[in-house]
């Protein structure tokens, strides 16, 4: 293995371990709260992370096309679009779910 490979592995592993370590925690109630509604940011959650859709043309007013709701679990619903869980790499990260 070349030394540089190894030092980027590192390096991404630290900035992982540092953005990860930053993450809000949100119950469920609270995601209820950033439904995207009276000028209040939107945010949904997938898989156990929360994800900021606020800046996304695709969730205008915390609805995205009329189907889902911000301020949500989303995990159920994705199944049913016509998109896979990569449209959620381009989303910010802003936290996780918990119980």
């Amino acid at each position: 293995m070349h030394w540089d490979y190894l030092l980027a592995i590192i390096r991404l592993a630290t900035w992982c371990y540092y953005k990860l370590s930053g993450l809000r925690k949100f119950t469920l109630e609270q995601l209820k709260q950033n439904d995207g509604k009276k000028g209040r940011p939107a945010y949904i959650a997938y898989k156990g992370k929360v994800y900021d859709v606020s800046a996304s043309g695709m969730w205008m007013d915390g609805e995205h096309f009329g189907l889902h709701q911000s301020g949500q679990d989303t995990t159920d619903g994705i199944a049913d679009a016509p998109h896979g869980e990569e449209k959620l790499e381009t989303i910010e990260l802003i936290g996780e779910l918990v119980k």
